[in-house]
């Protein structure tokens, strides 16, 4: 073999050092896909890195993806350098992280997809192996307390892996999953929270609950996303239908307004209703992954003392606390202990993060309960306007109180702290200018504002004092320094929340506010409801409009042209005397000439036809006006132009040579008394004529109403079967979002009679399996107004051990329980 020259050597083992290990960033990155840095899969990942000795480049980027810092390197350039070879089992390691939990969330399965599409993997082979993987969990059972050896999913998933980052993940998954969590971990700070058989007992209640209710908000959730879906497929089909029915017309105001409102409402449900049946997909599988904790979440502004408190219970994140320091990540902190979760958010309004809404929306859904944490130092309105929020989830709400004092300041007084704790109750006095009974008041206020109710804890602590008990220059008196922190008092609060209310609260969370999941949907499907019955009005109306004004101007146009025709008449009339004078002794032939020549002469033909264009001018005018009025109906407008309203449809015979034939015809049989005498005979010649004349006046008089009556009538039919199939159209939408407003108000009130018999129960102080006859059997009437207001008839007369003030209280609901009254 040949040996290479040291220097050669030195360089090999530098590059050796410096590469990067793609597949274990990769890992890093799918632990914060979820956006949430569970404590233990962070310790675990920093120890793997350790184990597996990654390189320093390595680690750095591997702290820069954790804190989120916008120089780490992305999924997509981690997936490109992940060499062909080791993608397979690279996917098999993400997967197993994953599945840590016994579940994949649709933020960890969108990162798959995303890894997959990036190798150019077919999608079915990656739905394949997802489908491997929920395949393995059918033996995982949440709760279950059997001690009988189980491998877990993401054990099972790196079964025959062979690289030495796949066979250490194997071992530090077996440490921290599911079924493992609580005993492998330290108890949370201050044992007397979680100890005790009444905590064991709770746990067991909450579980129990907890797997019932989300039957219940499974169905319920999915019968959300299914009307949705049919809705939006209503909706093309209508769009469809319209464009083909138009196709090539256009131009048309209403066709254009319909059809630019069922883009409107085809966009809302791809874009903002798409969006809620992803909440509501995220809410089941926010559900889905609290089912086995009792979840606290932690939440107020920047640097209200949420990191300091999540280090004070946890016994974690230390290292982040301090006079200046921020946290270096903007996602969520989860720790588990007991069967307890504990979320710490980023602070509210923190530079460079996400909005409040997404930072709360990210965690509410899974939280049973809220702390909201604010600091006596800053107590502004702005700070509880995201209440609001928490109100629409209708999540109960502990506010925490931070005491602000900053006696650890080496510029004040050293023996401050001494005297803090020679009288602690001074700092938590409600009365004088420094008492905290101003903010608790102004506290109120604005919860009373934004949260719509002021009937919640307000727990007044000193994090500070709490915080110097744990450090080490502070042991001689750090059982006084917690003690006179408060801090007990809050966790007491905690404690109570779960021993004496933990049951309602899960039903709260898998219940109570999943109708805010479906009511959210249920509001849009009825503002669009009303939108489409306007419209369907206004369409209406416009055909009612054009409809009056085409028969006004119809009669305005028959009186018009009666009056023409009446009038031409007339002067054919006038000249009789002077044609009977004239032609008294003519013959036929000479008789119908001459005739013939006194109409040219004062243009009887011509004025005839003239009448009839003027007419047909108005009414096309007066038509295309009514039409432009209401809508520039362009199409109705080309349809008005392709029709005509004239005299003579053939328009192949001369109307005064008609008539002079006519009326001589009519007069032949007074030819022999022409003879006697010369006035007879004119007298008898006008008399003949002019009873001609009118018969064909009358005649023409008829035949101009029909033409004007067939003509308006085709142009009122147009107008009609225009506006019928617009309105068809529209019609068919209302029904089908009347039928999705039906099935989302009988998913609403699903929810809701479940979540009045959980309530019920509660203040029973019994437990029986949620099943819908039970339900129906308790149940008779109920009304709520979600996160407000909540009225239960029952069928019975029942003993209740739970006061309405107390209801108010714990739920956060005004609820009142009755028996119906028959």
């Amino acid at each position: 073999m040949t040996r290479l020259p040291e220097g050669k050597m030195s360089n090999l083992s530098t590059t050796a050092v410096e590469q990067i290990d793609y597949p274990f960033l990769l890992v890093t990155h799918m632990v914060c896909a979820d956006q949430q840095i569970h404590s233990q899969q962070s310790k675990a990942l920093h120890e793997l890195a350790s184990q597996i000795r990654v390189g320093k480049r390595t680690l750095e980027e591997m702290e820069k993806i954790l804190a989120e810092d916008e120089h780490q390197m992305s999924v997509k350039d981690v997936t490109c350098k992940v060499p062909p070879s080791q993608q397979s089992e690279a996917m098999q390691q993400i997967l197993a992280l994953a599945y840590i939990d016994g579940f994949l969330s649709p933020f960890e399965r969108m990162m798959v997809e995303r890894v997959a599409r990036i190798w150019n993997w077919p999608a079915e082979e990656v739905q394949w192996l997802i489908e491997e993987a929920e395949g393995f969990t059918a033996t995982y059972c949440l709760g279950d307390d059997n001690d009988q050896p189980e491998l877990s999913v993401s054990t099972r998933l790196l079964m025959g892996a062979e690289s030495i980052l796949s066979r250490s993940l194997v071992n530090k998954l077996a440490e921290i999953a599911p079924q493992n969590v609580g005993r492998q971990i330290e108890q949370l700070q201050g044992e007397i929270l979680l100890a005790g058989p009444e905590y064991d007992d709770a746990i067991r209640q909450c579980a129990a609950i907890a797997r019932e209710d989300y039957k219940f908000a499974e169905v319920a959730l999915k019968g959300v996303w299914s009307t949705l879906y049919d809705l939006g497929q209503g909706i093309q089909y209508q769009q469809g239908s319209l464009q083909s029915k138009t196709c090539g017309k256009g131009g048309a105001k209403t066709i254009a307004e319909v059809a630019r409102q069922f883009e409107t409402t085809r966009k809302a449900l791809t874009g903002e209703i798409i969006a809620e049946i992803q909440t509501v997909r995220k809410s089941l599988s926010a559900k889905q992954h609290s089912l086995n904790h009792f979840s606290i979440a932690f939440m107020g502004k920047t640097k209200a003392g949420k990191s300091t408190l999540y280090a004070i219970i946890t016994g974690e994140g230390w290292d982040a606390i301090g006079v200046g320091k921020q946290r270096t990540t903007r996602l969520n902190r989860v720790y588990e202990s007991k069967n307890i979760r504990i979320i710490d958010t980023p602070g509210i309004g923190a530079p460079g993060g996400k909005t409040d809404e997404e930072i709360a929306q990210s965690v509410i859904e899974e939280s049973d309960v809220i702390c909201y944490v604010v600091t006596t130092d800053s107590i502004q309105e702005s700070e509880f306007g995201f209440l609001q929020l928490l109100k629409e989830k209708a999540k109960p709400l502990i506010i925490l109180l931070n005491v602000h004092n900053n006696f650890r300041d080496s510029r004040r007084d050293p023996y401050e702290v001494e005297r803090f704790l020679n009288n602690p109750d001074k700092l938590f006095a409600m009365d004088g200018s420094s008492g905290l009974g101003g903010h608790i008041e102004r506290i109120r206020r604005y919860a009373n504002q934004y949260y719509t109710n002021d009937s919640l804890d307000i727990v007044p602590v000193m994090l500070l004092a709490a915080q110097l008990s744990r450090e080490p220059e502070h042991e001689q008196r750090k059982d006084k320094l917690f003690k006179a922190s408060r801090m007990q008092a809050f966790l007491d609060s905690i404690r109570e929340s779960l021993v004496k209310h933990g049951t309602i609260r899960r039903s709260q969370t898998l219940l109570g506010s999943t109708v805010g999941a479906v009511d959210n949907p249920y509001k849009w499907i009825t503002q669009q409801a009303q939108v489409y019955q306007q419209l369907t009005d206004k369409l209406k109306n416009k055909r009612e409009t054009i409809h009056k004004q085409i028969k006004a101007a119809a009669k305005d146009n028959r009186e018009s042209i009666q009056q023409q025709i009446e009038a031409i008449f007339q002067a054919a009339l006038n000249t009789i005397p002077s044609f009977a004078e004239e032609h008294w002794n003519s013959n036929e032939l000479g008789l119908k000439q001459g005739l013939e020549q006194k109409l040219k002469d004062i243009n009887f033909d011509e004025r005839i036809k003239n009448a009839y264009q003027e007419t047909s001018h108005k009414f096309n005018k007066q038509v295309q006006q009514a039409i432009e009025e209401v809508g520039n109906e362009l199409e109705l407008v080309a349809q008005v132009y392709g029709g005509n309203f004239s005299f003579n449809e053939q328009n192949s015979t001369n109307l005064a040579i008609e008539i002079a034939s006519g009326v001589i015809g009519g007069i032949v049989g007074i030819f022999k008394s022409k003879d006697k005498n010369c006035r007879e005979a004119v007298q008898n010649i006008s008399s003949a004529l002019a009873i001609q004349l009118n018969n064909h006046k009358q005649t023409t008089l008829q035949h101009a109403n029909d033409n004007l009556g067939k003509y308006s009538n085709s142009v009122a039919m147009s107008i009609n079967t225009y506006f019928e199939e617009l309105i068809a159209g529209l019609e068919v939408i209302a029904v089908q979002l009347e039928a999705a407003k039906t099935k989302l108000s009988g998913t609403t009130n699903y929810l809701n009679r479940a979540y009045a018999k959980r309530i019920i129960d509660w203040c029973l102080e019994q437990y029986e399996p949620l099943t819908e006859e039970k339900t129906n059997r308790t149940i008779a009437k109920l009304k709520r107004e979600f996160g407000h207001s909540m009225s239960i008839q029952t069928k019975s007369s029942l003993q209740l051990r739970k006061s309405p003030d107390e209801l108010k209280r714990v739920l956060q609901e005004e609820v009142s329980i009755q028996p119906i009254k028959y």
